[in-house]
């Protein structure tokens, strides 16, 4: 028997996340799994994560998942809800438990890292078009999406093409790749990543995801012309920093539905007008994309990695997620975007959990602002977060 969640019609908010949620368990002390005595209880999931740090940075949000009728399940809607995330569609499953896994406390880099998943016909695996509320889904400014659910059943990427399909009352589409080789199995092909990528307004993958899951060696530009449909295609990678690629005629290639993205701000009134593409464009709802579209690949902005006193890495990508959409939502530049990504990343990575409190907006837009060689030269270390704008700008390093 499954028991939905209290909400009624659903309210627009900026941004939706889908996907699975697990609780953590991170060790005590450092060591083998084998040896570890005990493990702190925390949550973890990529989808709830950008959905936490966007609301922690004052943003609209709403989490929509499945979870088992146990105590783990209300542990994660309790813990994501204190976030202020809108937790009122997780539909919870009284026949499937919620997922959990235990990880070492050495970086994802680490030979020596280890993780347990405990998540094979977990609540959320059973997710389906029929088994979420897609009004709930489809109410949001921006939809964030990972690869993460395509790996999970048959049922979660029937659910995925259902969401980034043409459909009238789509929202924009972020997908993260988060390819996850343990997820994809025997008889089970990552090259859906791609097809749903192409499908997708926003995408952000990494070089080695790129090379892992599609064989693409040749770098960003390489990576744009396999996916030469999404609006804005961000390419991390890694400690050299992330290229943003979009088309190269600029809006003008793009169905009118989607300009919001563009650089003008999305504003904080509800979402984009959801007109119908001008004559000759293409769009959500099927119609071809302009045959005088040029899509050669071109960055249309770079920002280097920041320096970063690094205490673990796990969670660092949702939360580069997070802070370009933020910016994204605001209107800010492309670039400012990717600087923005980076900053969210940084809180992350000098903390040891997957969550931590993002920099004031006031922060992060002075950090973002800087030159070009301050940037260049800023690093950040565990506690940078709970500077003030002046303490951070003395915490340069020349």
């Amino acid at each position: 028997m499954t028991v939905t969640g209290t909400g009624n019609a659903p309210d627009v908010v900026d941004v939706v996340a889908l996907g699975e949620s697990m609780v953590t368990f991170l060790p005590s002390r450092p060591g083998r799994l084998a040896d570890v005595p005990s493990f702190d209880r925390a949550i973890g999931g990529a989808e709830s994560n950008v959905a936490c740090v966007l609301a922690a940075a004052g943003h609209s949000t709403r989490w929509v998942s499945r979870v088992g009728a146990d105590g783990f399940g209300d542990h994660l809607v309790e813990a994501i809800g204190g976030y202020g995330v809108d937790v009122s569609y997780v539909r919870r499953d009284a026949s499937r438990p919620t997922g959990v896994y235990f990880r070492t406390a050495g970086d994802r880099a680490d030979d020596t890292h280890e993780v347990a998943y405990y998540r094979a016909g977990s609540a959320a695996s059973a997710m389906s078009p029929a088994g979420v509320d897609l009004d709930a889904v489809r109410a949001g400014r921006v939809l964030h999406l990972s690869g993460i659910t395509a790996a999970l059943s048959p049922d979660c990427l029937a659910l995925l093409h259902d969401l980034t399909a043409p459909h009238p009352n789509r929202p924009l589409i972020s997908f993260d790749v988060n390819h996850r080789p343990g997820l994809w199995g025997e008889g089970q092909d990552p090259d859906v990543l791609l097809e749903l990528a192409r499908r997708a307004d926003i995408v952000f993958v990494g070089e080695d995801e790129a090379e892992e899951a599609w064989g693409i060696t040749d770098g960003p530009t390489a990576i744009r012309k396999a996916l030469p449909e999404p609006q804005v295609l961000v390419v991390k990678q890694g400690a050299e920093g992330a290229v943003a690629f979009t088309p190269s005629r600029g809006q003008s290639c793009l169905p009118q539905s989607l300009e919001g993205l563009g650089g003008t701000p999305m504003g904080d009134g509800g979402p984009p007008a959801r007109a119908k593409p001008r004559v000759g464009e293409g769009g959500r709802d099927g119609t071809p994309r302009s045959a005088g579209c040029d899509n050669t690949p071109r960055p249309a902005a770079t920002a280097p990695a920041l320096k970063v006193d690094v205490v673990a890495t796990t969670g660092a990508g949702d939360a580069f997620a997070a802070g370009f959409l933020s910016a994204t939502l605001r209107g800010l530049p492309l670039t400012a975007r990717l600087r923005h990504g980076h900053l969210m990343a940084a809180a992350t990575l000098t903390t040891p959990g997957d969550l931590t409190t993002p920099p004031s907006r006031t922060l992060a837009d002075r950090l973002a602002a800087l030159d070009d060689p301050a940037w260049e030269t800023l690093r950040l270390g565990p506690g940078w977060t709970d500077a003030d704008a002046e303490a951070a700008e003395e915490a340069r390093t020349p």
